[in-house]
């Protein structure tokens, strides 16, 4: 193999010695940057551009060339309320009940997921029987598609499902879980926060195991409760990971689309209708195909999740200095 290797890499060689010589050793990298950075700016930076120039224009043509130019009315159109408390006085009233939708759902979700997450890291974290096997359970539900997650559940959940049948033959009685505007919204919660917790999860169970284990001795040294241990060792070594976990549980949350889409089709009436199928209702599903007002709520949407990212990281450099 080396007798093979050695002559091609000498060939290999001489062009970029050549290259060496003529930008210096510094300007080299970007020669082995460039092809990143053009894929990033490809699939990144372009559709962002893009992006930003649909939300400027109006029709339903999909060559921008051939979209007539509208200034910012299509973020005029989605910011027009006479009390944003209350979405019937909007001009678009279903974007801001995707809004309010996706904001409860985002609290609610990240909250308990995050929370229970935190949990069952601490318990695996312990040395308890069948460890492993306890992890990979708890890791499953991520490996499977959301789609997969979300017929496995309305299969359960429906008017003729498993659920309803043990109800009945327990005495209770089924429910219409899936119809009951309050109880689909509340199973939405629960199906993402079953489906997302164990990448979480692992994530804080990493970030466990990388605190010192002298740090606990010395607690259990001083008689400090499980509690206080808790409190003034565990979670303040564990901040930095759990940023993270909020960032992209935040992040994941507000982008949540295809398990509520299947699950619920965003039903009953607009109950589980959330901000990405607003997005992508009203500009691939809807007639017309509305882009321009679709661009426009996908720039608002990023947007307010940079403002969030930034005030999370602002406040753990304040935890950090302080």
């Amino acid at each position: 193999m080396l007798v093979i290797l050695n002559p091609l890499m000498r060939i290999i060689e001489i062009p970029m010695m050549a290259l060496q010589r003529l930008l210096g050793v510094n300007r080299l990298a970007w020669v082995f940057l460039l092809p990143n950075l053009l894929l990033f700016g490809l699939f990144a930076f372009l559709p962002v551009i893009l992006n930003f120039s649909y939300s400027l224009t109006g029709g339903d043509n999909v060559l921008l060339e051939a979209r007539p130019y509208v200034g910012g009315r299509n973020f005029e159109t989605l910011t027009s309320c006479s009390s944003f408390l209350d979405p019937n006085t909007c001009i678009e009233d279903k974007f801001w009940r995707a809004v309010w939708n996706t904001l409860w759902f985002v609290t609610l979700q990240v909250g308990i997921m995050v929370g229970f997450a935190l949990l069952t890291a601490i318990i695996l974290n312990r040395d308890i029987r069948a460890r492993g096997f306890f992890r990979s359970v708890f890791f499953f539900p991520v490996l499977l598609s959301p789609v997969v997650v979300a017929l496995i559940w309305k299969w359960i959940l429906q008017r003729e499902g498993v659920l309803n049948a043990f109800l009945d033959w327990i005495g209770i009685g089924g429910f219409n879980w899936l119809i009951d505007a309050e109880w689909a919204f509340a199973w939405t919660v629960f199906l993402s926060v079953w489906a997302h917790m164990g990448f979480y999860t692992l994530i804080l169970l990493a970030g466990l195991q990388a605190i010192p284990r002298d740090v606990y001795e010395a607690a259990l040294m001083d008689r400090a409760s499980p509690w206080r241990t808790f409190r003034r060792i565990t979670l303040p070594l564990l901040s930095p990971t759990m940023l993270v976990v909020l960032v992209l549980a935040l992040i994941k949350g507000v982008q949540t689309f295809d398990e509520v889409y299947a699950f619920t089709g965003g039903g009953p009436g607009t109950a589980t209708t959330f901000i990405i199928q607003y997005i992508y209702e009203e500009g691939f599903a809807g007639a017309p195909r509305l882009f321009g007002l679709a661009a426009a709520a996908s720039l608002l949407v990023a947007i307010v999740l940079v403002m969030l990212t930034l005030i999370q990281l602002w406040i753990n450099r304040r935890n950090v200095d302080g």
